[in-house]
C-alpha cells in the first residue's frame, strides 16, 4: 500500500544543507502532482553548530514551503536529534537522511513511498569512487559489495545504518535511539540491535543515497579512534552486533592479544601516520583499527 503523508527528518551539524532540502521538496511537490492527497513537511535540526556560516546559510530553509530549519541551543549529539526530530514530527512515516548525502536516483522518494513492507526500511547507500588518496573513500569503496541491499538482506539488523531510512513514527517514539551515544558511532548498530529485540522487521531496499563527503584522512582516523572507545564502553551490550568485537573475542590466546598490543605501542604512530598521510593502505588501516581496540582491553 502507497504511503500518503511523511516527515522528512535531518540531523545536521556544521553542514550546509539547502541544496538536498530543495530536492527533497521537489520530489513531494512531484508526488503531490501525482496524488493530491500526499503531504509532507521536512525538518532540519542543528545540534548546535559551532559553524556560524553553516547555520546562516540552512536558514534559508525556512523560506521553502512545508520545510523548517531548528536550531538547537544545546549540542546532545546525533542519536539524541533524531529522537528530538522524530517527537517534532506530526506524519505517520519518518525517511531519516543524513545531511551531507546526494540523492542519485529520480524516483528515490517515490520508491519509499511505494514499497510495500511496514515498520522499517533501509534503503542504503553508494559511493562516489575516485579519490585514492583519501582513507574514507578507500574505506568505503572497498566495503560497496557488502551495501548491496542482497547482502544487507542477509543480516538485516546487523546491516541496518541510519544513514538513509523509513521508519513508522509510532515505532521510532516507542523505540528511540539510545542517547548514551553521544557522537556518531555505533547508535545505529544499538538500534538495529533493539529492533531485533522487540521482533521489529526491517526490510532492505535498492533505494541509496551517495556519499560524496568524505572527511580528510586526519579527521576520518580521529574519528574511527572516538568510534572504538565507544564500542569498547558498550561492548557487552554490542556483542554479535560488531565484526570487531567478533575478531577480537575470537582470540582466546592471552600471548596474542599482548603480541597485538605490543605491535600497536611500536608501530601504531607509524601507521597513523601513513593513513593520515597522502597515500593510506587499507591494510594498515586495519591492522591499526585492531591494535587501537585491543590497546583498549588491556585492563579486561
Amino acid at each position: 500500500m502507497s504511503k500518503n503523508e511523511i516527515s522528512i527528518l535531518l540531523p545536521v551539524y556544521n553542514e550546509a544543507c539547502v541544496d538536498i532540502v530543495r530536492r527533497l521538496a521537489a520530489m513531494c511537490e512531484n508526488e503531490r502532482a501525482r496524488r493530491p492527497d500526499f503531504t509532507y513537511e521536512i525538518l532540519v535540526a542543528d545540534d548546535a553548530s559551532p559553524r556560524v556560516s553553516s547555520i546562516e546559510q540552512n536558514r534559508q530553509i525556512n523560506t521553502i514551503p512545508h520545510c523548517t530549519f531548528i536550531e538547537k541551543e544545546r549540542n546532545t549529539g546525533s542519536a539524541a536529534t533524531r529522537n528530538f526530530l522524530a517527537q517534532k514530527s506530526q506524519y505517520q512515516w519518518l525517511l531519516f537522511l543524513d545531511c551531507d548525502m546526494q540523492i542519485v536516483s529520480q524516483d528515490f522518494l517515490a520508491r519509499y513511498l511505494d514499497c510495500a513492507s511496514d515498520g522499517v526500511v533501509n534503503g542504503g547507500i553508494c559511493i562516489k569512487e575516485g579519490d585514492t588518496q583519501n582513507l574514507r573513500c578507500l574505506y568505503e569503496t572497498h566495503c560497496a559489495p557488502m551495501h548491496h541491499y542482497t547482502k544487507r538482506s542477509e543480516r538485516p539488523y546487523q546491516s541496518f545504518r541510519s544513514t538513509n531510512f523509513m521508519i513508522e513514527r509510532s515505532l521510532m517514539i516507542s523505540h528511540p535511539f539510545d542517547e548514551r551515544f553521544k557522537k556518531s558511532g555505533y547508535e545505529d548498530v544499538m538500534f538495529g540491535k533493539t529492533l531485533k529485540e522487540h521482533r521489529i522487521r526491517i526490510s532492505h531496499i535498492d533505494n541509496p543515497s551517495m556519499m560524496v563527503d568524505f572527511e580528510s584522512n586526519a579527521c576520518y582516523v580521529e574519528k574511527i579512534e572516538r568510534s572504538l572507545r565507544t564500542l569498547y564502553s558498550f561492548r557487552d551490550e554490542l556483542r554479535g552486533y560488531s565484526r570487531m568485537l567478533t575478531i577480537v573475542n575470537g582470540i582466546h590466546i592471552k600471548q596474542v592479544l599482548t603480541l597485538i598490543r605490543c605491535w600497536h605501542r611500536l608501530f601504531g604512530v607509524l601507521e597513523r601516520r601513513i593513513l593520515c598521510g597522502k597515500h593510506p593502505v587499507l591494510a594498515v588501516f586495519n591492522l591499526y583499527r585492531l591494535g587501537y581496540y585491543i590497546s583498549l582491553t588491556k585492563n579486561d
